[in-house]
């Protein structure tokens, strides 16, 4: 009891009477949240799990803190107590029981242990409304720990449970179409998202409140979010697995039909470079004086990783079939392009020497129907172009410009008569 008698003024009986109900209401919510902080189950959690790092650091401290704060709550009761009995007295206390309970309601006489340490502290005196306020703190404190590590708890562990589950679908698909550690990045990359999978979930069992974001600004306890950084990343990754294992599928349904479609390709390709060869053998008959490209041989190396390409899928190498595949059917295309070109480039001369014989009978026919046929000098110049062209080994340079004599003639000749007629009027 204060030796300098009651703070401020004596209170009447209505005001102690308000003031104990009103610390009587503050005692019971403090006994309904530290019943309830009892039975959290993020504490019976915490008193039972094998902790380390931060939350082991932190629930020791919070140990210490809700001890304190039931001494505080003992302490709380027992003042109350008093206060309720001073008040119980007489129905009309007088003027020594109100300054006794003034001093009680309103004066720091309330002792409680210091420290939360565990290190032997002198007691602290507090008033019945500071206490309120000290138990409130310590409470909050508390039940931020419990809140926080019930949070992460029952947020990731079941997640990553779930992606643990989809990542053993994935790895059985992967196994299923030859992707597998050492052999594939994808399998190489399920074995690593295995590894974090796992020792990410003992973390989080044993050290949730690492894996806590606070909300900015916010005082309230539990304040924030888990902390879904490396899960986020390991679903991503896993994501990217399965689309690739995806693609690889799709490989395993189709690759018969893409294989029939190479063989095709390539066996046009060797068709038209076999006609080529034929047509350059046929030019360097037909055709004297003549540069006539090399044509090269089938292509034996794409047929051979065709074959290769046929071997990984009787094996059941999509993995490995999928990229040969996407790069076969470039080259075997690109090689189907380049055995076109060496047939143009082949048939070149014999194409000309076709024009030549088309403008050398055109003229012919032109010259007849304007009735200049038996002109001796067409006659003549019109049978040395055509033995050349007709000849063989035809010298195609002599050939257009024999072409090119007759058609200087003709023109000569039908013109002629247009000059006469000319002159005549």
């Amino acid at each position: 009891m204060s030796v300098a008698g009651p703070p401020g003024p004596v209170m009447d009986r209505d005001e102690a009477d308000r003031a104990l109900a009103r610390l009587g209401a503050e005692h019971k919510a403090i006994e309904d949240s530290l019943l309830a902080l009892q039975d959290h189950a993020g504490r019976r959690l915490l008193e039972g799990a094998e902790l380390t790092g931060t939350t082991r650091d932190r629930w020791a401290a919070a140990e210490r803190t809700i001890g304190l704060l039931w001494n505080c709550f003992d302490a709380y009761t027992a003042a109350l107590r008093e206060a309720r009995e001073i008040r119980a007295r007489r129905r009309w206390p007088g003027r020594e029981e109100l300054a006794e309970l003034t001093d009680r309601l309103r004066g720091a006489w309330v002792a409680v242990p210091g420290g939360t340490d565990g290190q032997p502290v002198l007691a602290e005196l507090f008033s019945l409304d500071r206490l309120v306020r000290r138990m409130n703190e310590l409470y909050a404190s508390s039940l931020d720990v419990v809140v926080t590590a019930d949070a992460v708890w029952s947020a990731l562990p079941a997640r990553i449970d779930l992606l643990a589950a989809e990542l053993r679908r994935t790895r059985s698909l992967a196994h299923s179409v030859g992707v597998r550690p050492g052999e594939h990045p994808a399998g190489d990359a399920l074995e690593e998202i295995t590894a974090e999978l796992t020792a990410l979930r003992a973390q989080v069992v044993t050290d949730p409140l690492a894996f806590w974001r606070p909300a900015g600004g916010s005082s309230a306890p539990g304040g924030g979010r888990p902390d879904t950084e490396r899960y986020d990343r390991a679903a991503l990754a896993l994501e990217d697995v399965r689309r690739e294992i995806e693609a690889v599928l799709a490989v395993r349904q189709d690759s018969e039909d893409r294989l029939l479609r190479l063989r095709d390709v390539l066996s046009r390709a060797d068709r038209t470079l076999a006609e080529a060869r034929a047509a350059r053998g046929e030019v360097l008959a037909k055709i004297a004086a003549s540069e006539v490209p090399a044509v090269s041989g089938p292509p034996t190396a794409l047929q051979e990783r065709l074959a290769t390409a046929a071997e990984y899928r009787r094996h059941a190498q999509w993995h490995r079939l999928s990229p040969l595949l996407d790069a076969l059917e470039v080259e075997a295309e690109d090689e189907l392009l380049r055995a076109r070109e060496s047939l143009t480039a082949v048939t070149a001369p014999l194409a000309v020497r076709a024009e030549l014989r088309g403008r050398l009978d055109a003229y012919k026919a032109k010259v007849a129907r304007l009735g200049a046929a038996e002109d001796p000098l067409l006659v003549e110049r019109y049978d040395v172009a055509r033995r050349m062209l007709w000849s063989a080994p035809c010298d195609l340079r002599a050939a257009e410009q024999a072409v090119l004599r007759y058609q200087r003639a003709a023109a000569d000749v039908l013109s002629a008569p247009r000059d006469a007629e000319g002159r005549e009027g």
